[in-house]
């Protein structure tokens, strides 16, 4: 695209937000984030990523927490304080890309180019791609469901300011179950070019 355009999409779990947005970033041309960030980190660090994704996008328990000097004790605040400062590095540097989740939209908000998503779903659509996509039976399905949800609104709020999944916290709110997830992409599409046409 010829102007910058950051897009922060929240998603209900299972809702298939993150197919949304790499279809969304492969039409757009631009970039697609997500836990790869910590990929990228822990490349550039030497680290184990597959350790720093244990506490990518986890509720913060508060009893773990201590903070010292302006250091936190707590891996979760400290992965999102490392996500932060690389989304707002890449936003300074004027790249264009898809961010799925880690409060993007909260972490970018003083960027005039951000464009806010949130993905839902039907409930029962959810629950059968959660039964089919981790092999499970209904109850246990729906228990990760609930967990999960859960777990991505404790997380979120804990960091914004505004809800998590709440209309207005976004720019636009899609249920991709009612189109699919081609059709819920051509339309964020025509809103982005729309969007982008209109920035300054």
């Amino acid at each position: 695209m010829d102007k910058q355009v950051i897009i922060a999409i929240g998603r209900e779990f299972c809702s298939e937000g993150s197919d949304v947005g790499q279809k969304l970033a492969e039409r757009l041309g631009i970039q697609y984030y997500d836990r790869n960030l910590l990929d990228e980190f822990a490349d550039e660090n030497d680290l184990n990523s597959a350790e720093l994704q244990k506490y990518d996008e986890a509720p913060k328990f508060k009893f773990m927490s201590r903070t010292v000097r302006g250091y936190s004790n707590n891996p979760m605040e400290n992965i999102m304080e490392i996500q932060s400062a690389l989304l707002k590095s890449k936003a300074i540097d004027e790249d264009s890309f898809v961010i799925v989740g880690r409060c993007a939209e909260e972490v970018l908000k003083d960027f005039d180019c951000l464009i806010s998503v949130f993905i839902s779903s039907d409930h029962d659509v959810r629950l059968k791609h959660t039964m089919e996509k981790f092999g499970l039976n209904e109850k246990e399905a729906e228990k990760k469901l609930q967990r999960h949800d859960r777990y991505r609104k404790s997380y979120h709020d804990h960091f914004a300011k505004k809800k998590w999944g709440e209309a207005g916290t976004y720019d636009i709110c899609i249920n991709a179950s009612k189109l699919g997830v081609e059709a819920t992409v051509d339309a964020l599409v025509a809103y982005v070019e729309r969007r982008v046409s209109l920035m300054k």
